[in-house]
């Protein structure tokens, strides 16, 4: 009983004490009343056993009473002093146990293990390199909110958390960043985060090989968990290898929608390197800074077609229609009449400006519109340097809109064996043909004789197996510099399309280009 009591921290320590020390000021008074001692020499009757106990209790608590007692009752100062030097010992340890419970509470604070008590907050579960991204834009998509907090609850040091973020983020607006030190794998750990009264909840695959598998894990701790909501969660979480959709869809119960962002990646890669400029449309419509997608349901306009919608809106463009029964109709028929529930799709500056304008007269110039249509599609020629499991994906989606007679040039590391993968990517695409050099890609005199100026298309994609993140984008970079090098010296513009692993780096390989992405 003692070793358990003694276990459960300071205030088990602070009980005992206290049984310490009411039994001896109850033997020191019961030893001046047996022995009759008086508090002084000229003292009438001796102290009784309460008013010995009283006057052993101050002697323990404040060692300073001592001073005072009177020089003719020698009896009275031993039982005191036997008090004080207990009262040493006693306040000592009870002062210990007190700041070292104070100290326990003051690290358990810091690990990040304490109930989050933020409502309409936006949960981020997981960690990795995105996750800064991630917050940086929500930063700037509540800068219009009242009170607007971030939650995230990670297997990570809660303090480690928060210097990392202060040091990539240096300014958050209006938003309150909050970590969480826990398993996202555990029900016990979300409930800490608040996960029912969350707006909005993102669950990020880590950097761990078989990320797949806690990002599932964790959406079924939210779904299937035992004190969640009635009503439906609005959760975004992140899958990596397409194989794992149809598992990952099995537990997200319809509300979970999932981003496979390999895929994402690879065909933004492959539209962007062919569209000049559509990489400073992309950056535009995927960050909260400038105009972005809004969903509204105005219901002025119930009723009324597409078309009318088209001309409803001044400070918006509407380009489709989510519909009541959640399909998305991007660019509908304009006869498409517009149903209630139905919530116009908008390119805006951001939702309070999603208004229609009341506005009858438009002053169209029919006269500027050119309906004539090309036919002029041309065979195109694309260089990747570099290699890992996205070009299998980007090269398929170029297959879908180039010319045929097309061609792809991979020029990849010989420690990469790729030739199995292009044996069997050859055979499904229809436009396309694959050739494949080995050599370095930051070897100048190698990328002289691939003649890039030739290539109307060039994708730069970074080592990820067998290479640290920074080494890989230290290669990336090299190869960078000399591309551009070989731009200026050729005198042309090239179109290129890099991949960068960290995001701090990207700083460094940017430049205001529109078709050097």
């Amino acid at each position: 009983y003692f070793e358990n009591t003694m276990s459960a921290g300071p205030a088990g320590v602070i009980k005992w004490l206290a049984i310490v020390s009411i039994l001896i000021v109850l033997l020191l008074g019961l030893i001046i009343l047996i022995f009759g001692i008086k508090e002084s020499g000229d003292a009438e009757s001796p102290l009784g056993f309460f008013e010995g106990a009283w006057q052993s209790l101050m002697a323990t608590l404040d060692s300073g009473t001592m001073g005072g007692d009177p020089a003719d009752a020698w009896p009275f100062r031993i039982v005191r002093f036997a008090a004080t030097l207990v009262g040493i010992f006693v306040i000592s340890i009870l002062i210990g146990s007190i700041s070292s419970g104070i100290d326990e509470k003051i690290d358990e604070l810091k690990k990040g293990k304490s109930k989050v008590l933020e409502s309409n907050h936006t949960l981020i579960l997981g960690w990795s390199e995105k996750v800064f991204s991630i917050i940086s834009e929500i930063i700037e998509a509540n800068s219009n909110q009242k009170k607007p907090s971030i939650v995230i609850l990670a297997d990570r040091d809660k303090v480690e958390m928060d210097d990392e973020i202060r040091d990539k983020i240096e300014d958050f607006k209006n938003t309150k960043v909050i970590c969480r030190s826990g398993s996202p794998l555990e029900s016990s750990a979300i409930a800490v985060v608040n996960p029912n009264e969350a707006r909005s909840i993102i669950v990020l695959a880590n950097e761990e090989a078989n990320a797949d598998t806690y990002v599932i894990k964790s959406v079924l701790a939210l779904t299937n968990g035992k004190n969640r909501k009635k009503e439906p969660y609005h959760i975004v979480a992140e899958i990596k290898d397409a194989k794992n959709m149809e598992a990952a869809e099995l537990v997200g119960n319809d509300e979970t929608v999932f981003v496979l962002s390999s895929n994402l990646i690879s065909k933004i890669t492959a539209q962007t390197c062919r569209q000049s400029g559509l990489s400073v449309v992309y950056s535009e419509l995927l960050q909260f800074d400038g105009d972005e997608i809004y969903f509204n349901e105005e219901k002025s306009i119930v009723g009324k077609t597409y078309k009318d919608a088209l001309f409803a809106y001044d400070t918006s463009s509407i380009i489709g229609l989510f519909t009541a029964d959640e399909q998305v109709l991007i660019n509908p028929p304009m006869d498409t009449v517009i149903n209630s529930g139905d919530q116009v799709i908008a390119i805006s500056e951001d939702d309070d400006t999603v208004k229609v304008s009341g506005m009858s007269s438009w002053n169209i110039k029919q006269d500027l519109f050119n309906d004539s249509e090309s036919n002029d599609v041309k065979t195109e020629f694309t260089l990747i340097l570099g290699w890992n499991e996205r070009g299998i994906n980007i090269i398929e989606e170029l297959d879908n809109y180039v010319a045929k007679g097309s061609e792809v040039l991979i020029l990849a590391d010989g420690a990469i064996d790729i030739d199995e993968t292009l044996t069997d990517l050859k055979a499904n695409l229809k436009n396309q043909r694959i050739s494949y050099v080995k050599g370095n890609i930051i070897d100048r005199s190698t990328l002289d004789s691939l003649k890039a100026e030739n290539y109307d298309h060039i994708i730069l994609l970074s080592y990820k197996d067998g290479m640290d993140v920074q080494e890989s984008d230290a290669t990336t970079l090299i190869c960078l510099l000399h591309l551009r090098a070989i731009s200026e010296k050729v005198n042309k513009d090239f179109s290129i399309v890099s991949e960068m692993l960290d995001i701090k780096n990207r700083d460094l390989g940017v430049v205001a280009k529109a078709d050097d992405f």
